[in-house]
């Protein structure tokens, strides 16, 4: 408990979805947050969190190298939370990582944890695939003891993911799903956030070491969609787009904005995202993960036609 009470983490991406989670799970444990956002006013919510002079907030762009080592200086350990699923992936998953890292070396702090994603892979057909793996090798190189968490999709109440699929199924009368036959593994955020910061605040049990998270489950697509439609009520038939018609609709309209899915998403569809099995999970770090039953209904009763005054849904 010592060694976790009042260290300094500098926690990029603090402001986002998978950030308030890792936040709250340092300031439980007594640690002081330095959030580095390029907006810090996206995090300030987290204040409250912590007690009087518990959270810092800093402007820092991973890109730029002067803003990432004055984010670090004079913290104990960093926390690279900032991806992207369109854009320079390169930019921000290879040299953007390369940077905090040199900067947490240069720094002196004795952690480092660099969150990837199940699928890291150099030789990936995605461009995302290839930028998560060649930024963990740029991390591994500038900080050779960092910690590397690779998570599989992450679900919680803010989630764009079953958020998505749940707003469908209050609105459509059929449930039309790409690659239903790909596989998944999701993790609630709660879970995740606990093992980031845990990996954060222990860097002598989690130097050097990489995990693959995933929650207890795995599911196929077509299986996640007809449980969130059973879940909240709407028991919608599940359709699935055959490949064909999916890879024409990617090919072709996926660069237009808001486009269902991009090339490169597609492209992430053609491998599973489920752990492999060969790296240690979540019982390194104690936790055991909940299934998406066990928490989701506390906020898919928002898209129920009664909303919590319905009748609950067998799952």
């Amino acid at each position: 408990m010592t060694e976790k009470t009042n260290r300094l983490v500098t926690l990029f991406g603090g402001g986002g979805f998978l950030g308030r989670y890792v936040a709250q799970a340092l300031l439980r444990e007594g640690a002081r947050v330095r959030v580095a956002e390029r907006r810090p006013e996206r995090a300030y919510s987290l204040k409250p969190l912590g007690a009087l002079g518990q959270v810092q907030f800093v402007r820092a762009d991973i890109t730029d190298a002067a803003s990432v080592a004055a984010a670090v200086a004079g913290a104990d350990a960093a926390i690279n939370l900032v991806g992207i699923l369109k854009g320079h992936f390169h930019a921000v998953h290879v040299e953007g990582a390369r940077q905090v890292a040199e900067a947490a070396a240069a720094a002196g702090a004795d952690a480092l944890v660099h969150v990837s994603a199940i699928g890291a892979d150099p030789e990936s057909a995605s461009a995302y695939g290839r930028s998560k793996g060649e930024g963990e090798a740029a991390v591994r190189a500038a900080f050779p003891g960092a910690t590397i968490v690779r998570p599989s999709i992450a679900f919680g109440a803010e989630d764009d993911f079953v958020n998505k699929f749940a707003r469908m199924a209050q609105w459509l009368p059929i449930l039309p799903v790409m690659r239903g036959s790909w596989r998944l593994q999701p993790v609630h955020v709660a879970d995740l956030g606990r093992a980031i910061a845990a990996a954060a605040l222990n860097p002598r049990a989690h130097r050097g070491k990489t995990y693959e998270l995933g929650g207890p489950q795995v599911m196929t697509m077509h299986e996640l969609n007809e449980w969130i439609s059973r879940a909240t009520g709407r028991n919608r038939p599940v359709i699935d787009i055959p490949d064909p018609v999916g890879a024409a609709m990617a090919r072709l309209t996926g660069w237009l904005p808001g486009a269902p899915i991009s090339w490169d998403q597609w492209l992430m569809l053609k491998t599973d995202n489920v752990a492999s099995g060969d790296l240690p999970g979540f019982e390194a770090f104690g936790i055991s993960p909940a299934p998406l039953a066990a928490v989701a209904g506390n906020w898919l009763n928002a898209y129920r036609r009664h909303g919590r005054f319905a009748r609950p849904s067998p799952y």
